[in-house]
């Protein structure tokens, strides 16, 4: 993996985020004590760091500098980011670096799916950076991973976090028929805040392809999350979680949005752990089969469990529905 400089706290120049560099710096507020983690001691946590080096795999847990890397790697969990670690985007959110990638690597396919038998894995979660160079946005190359998971793993269950594959004909296809037990795709924020958050996305087309992918397999979870303290408000909110519905989304993630650097998107709001209790409450009553909502809740943190809860209320309706 090349060497990068990353934008320090005194807003030094960066090529990480070359589009970033201008921008006006936002102070990095103080965190509230129930968003604050240890740091990874684990020797299990330096375990699944040394087979992600020695298999030259990306992690988006590094990438995104998630807050849970300590507590998921000391457990075996790690979401890899496949086709690279150089994002055509340039969401204000995202510490992923941005860029021009590099070709992508045809044996990343094996390699992963080794990773995942060495790590025993019961449930993995694959992801990627936006790939707008490709002419298939990288769908082929997801279901190339997933396949080769199916060949090494029979055993484990495959969610799939995916790009939105804006104006990628076909793609959307390639992925569903590959087979994964659960598409994810995340929405990430509130309708009016796309043009400042998520410039190079546009919601619908989001929406869009979640309902896409249930209708092409009907069987198969469908998944999408929000990050909170952007400056969206509730009744926002709500209407995502309408909007999901429609689409007949079945799992929602709610958590809280943290601030890479000075030079990203601002956090507007700590959002408490019961604000989050009521949101999850209304996700219930609005019929998603499964919520998960709290300040530390991404999308693939305790995905396993969450998938086994997730087939476990599904099975349970449809044994009333008879």
């Amino acid at each position: 993996m090349s060497q990068r400089i990353t934008i320090d706290h005194r807003g030094n120049s960066s090529s990480r985020h070359p589009e970033k560099v201008n921008r006006p710096d936002n102070p990095i507020q103080r965190k509230p004590s129930w968003i604050r983690v240890k740091a990874p001691n684990h020797p299990v946590y330096h375990e699944t760091r040394d087979l992600m080096r020695k298999a030259n795999l990306v992690t988006v847990c590094e990438e995104a500098a998630c807050p849970n890397i300590g507590e998921c790697w000391s457990q075996r969990h790690a979401t890899m980011m496949i086709m690279g670690d150089i994002c055509t985007r340039a969401c204000s959110f995202c510490n992923v670096t941005t860029g021009l990638p590099r070709a992508l690597d045809e044996d990343e396919p094996r390699r992963v799916a080794d990773a995942v038998s060495k790590l025993g894995l019961r449930h993995v979660v694959i992801t990627s950076v936006d790939r707008d160079d490709l002419e298939d946005g990288g769908a082929r190359h997801f279901a190339h991973v997933i396949r080769a998971i199916r060949q090494q793993s029979p055993d484990t269950t495959i969610e799939i976090l995916t790009p939105d594959f804006l104006r990628k004909p076909g793609a959307l296809e390639v992925v569903v028929e590959a087979k994964p037990d659960v598409f994810n795709h995340n929405i990430e924020t509130i309708p009016r805040l796309y043009p400042t958050i998520r410039p190079g996305a546009r919601y619908y087309q989001s929406v869009r392809l979640l309902d896409d992918a249930k209708k092409i397999d009907p069987s198969l979870f469908t998944k999408s999350g929000l990050m909170l303290g952007l400056g969206e408000e509730k009744m926002e909110v709500w209407q995502v979680m309408d909007d999901f519905r429609i689409a007949d989304v079945d799992f929602l993630t709610l958590g809280q949005y943290l601030q890479p650097s000075i030079k990203h998107a601002a956090v507007s709001k700590f959002v408490t752990p019961e604000e989050f209790d009521d949101y999850a409450v209304a996700a219930r009553s609005k019929g998603f089969l499964q919520v998960s909502a709290s300040p530390l809740t991404r999308s693939s943190y305790h995905a396993d469990s969450d998938f086994a809860q997730l087939k476990a209320t599904r099975n349970n309706r449809l044994k009333e529905l008879l």
